[in-house]
């Protein structure tokens, strides 16, 4: 048992053809982006009250109500899905969709007869598009902060066109989050642009692993063709990357089966985004660099033409 584990987790060198089968890997990307890219285009995401404007109710008990009690009376009432937040004093934060002052009254008086309410903590408040629009704003400017301030810092650790491969590979991470939510018309709220720059700090992280081991192999064999070294070391750095990426989702996966309703599309994101993550930092990084490093490097003798690892051994 323990000489299988050590084979399907132990740290090892694999010798996978990663650049041989680049346009393979390309088109596995693209298939997810593409079908995304054409729903946004022409019916937007589902984006939450938080973004769009709504209303919320903040209601307090003063004995034990359950949370699905109060799903079906707001449900039945709103058209679109509402997001409810409940505490341990028995308070329920309900999120609608813009509701009217009538409808407002007598969704607080459908909530009022499933048991007794302290008055004086019930409130309501409207969020209006304005303010919707100012936060998905700030989500926009917090995501391209993030990736300026990332591609100021690979430049000078590394190189201009590492910075530019994992900024494209970041890309692909968001976008493949996006594509899956706009594609199911999952609701898109506050948490999930914390899943997203949640999945950039993780997904950087390994793809700077790999960018060191790049280097390193640079330092110790460099007449070596590029391409191949490239290969080489992504081969050498899957183990890590596998059962990190594993670790984390047991426990995504765990969250989603019992976790709660009120965290569930925020530990969704995260998942398709650690996939992604996995599936650019393994696959698509690698071969960004090798190909930009074709394109723009050549004139410095660090990229030749790619070839498949096979043909060498």
């Amino acid at each position: 048992m323990a000489n299988l584990m050590n084979k399907l987790f132990g740290f090892k060198e694999y010798h996978f053809d990663f650049i041989g089968k680049k346009k393979i890997l390309y088109i596995i990307a693209l298939l997810v982006i593409i079908p995304g890219i054409c729903v946004m285009i022409f019916s937007g995401l589902n984006l939450g009250i938080d973004f769009t404007g709504g209303t919320i109710v903040k209601i307090t008990y003063t004995q034990d109500i359950d949370i699905a009690d109060v799903r079906a009376v707001v449900s039945d009432m709103v058209n679109q899905t509402p997001t409810i937040n409940d505490s341990e004093d028995n308070s329920f934060v309900i999120r609608t969709e813009d509701l009217g002052d009538e409808q407002t009254k007598a969704m607080v008086s459908a909530l009022e007869e499933l048991g007794p309410v302290d008055a004086e903590l019930t409130r309501t408040n409207r969020i209006g598009p304005t303010i919707g629009g100012e936060l998905l704003s700030n989500a926009r400017w917090a995501i391209l902060i993030a990736g300026v301030l990332m591609l100021l810092y690979i430049t000078i650790r590394f190189k201009f066109n590492y910075a530019i491969t994992a900024i494209l590979a970041l890309a692909h991470d968001v976008l493949v989050m996006l594509s899956v939510f706009a594609i199911f018309r999952i609701e898109v709220d506050n948490s999930f642009v914390a899943a997203i720059l949640t999945i950039v700090g993780y997904s950087i992280n390994n793809t700077i692993i790999i960018f060191d081991r790049i280097r390193e192999n640079t330092g110790y064999n460099s007449k070596q063709e590029f391409s191949l070294l490239v290969n080489q070391s992504i081969n050498q750095t899957i183990s890590r990357t596998v059962n990190t990426v594993l670790a984390v989702l047991i426990l995504l996966i765990a969250l989603l089966i019992f976790g709660g309703d009120t965290t569930k599309n925020f530990v969704l994101a995260l998942t398709v985004g650690m996939v992604a993550g996995f599936y650019s930092s393994v696959f698509l990084v690698g071969n960004l660099l090798n190909d930009i490093t074709k394109r723009f490097g050549a004139k410095a003798g660090i990229a030749r033409s790619a070839k498949f690892i096979t043909s060498k051994r």
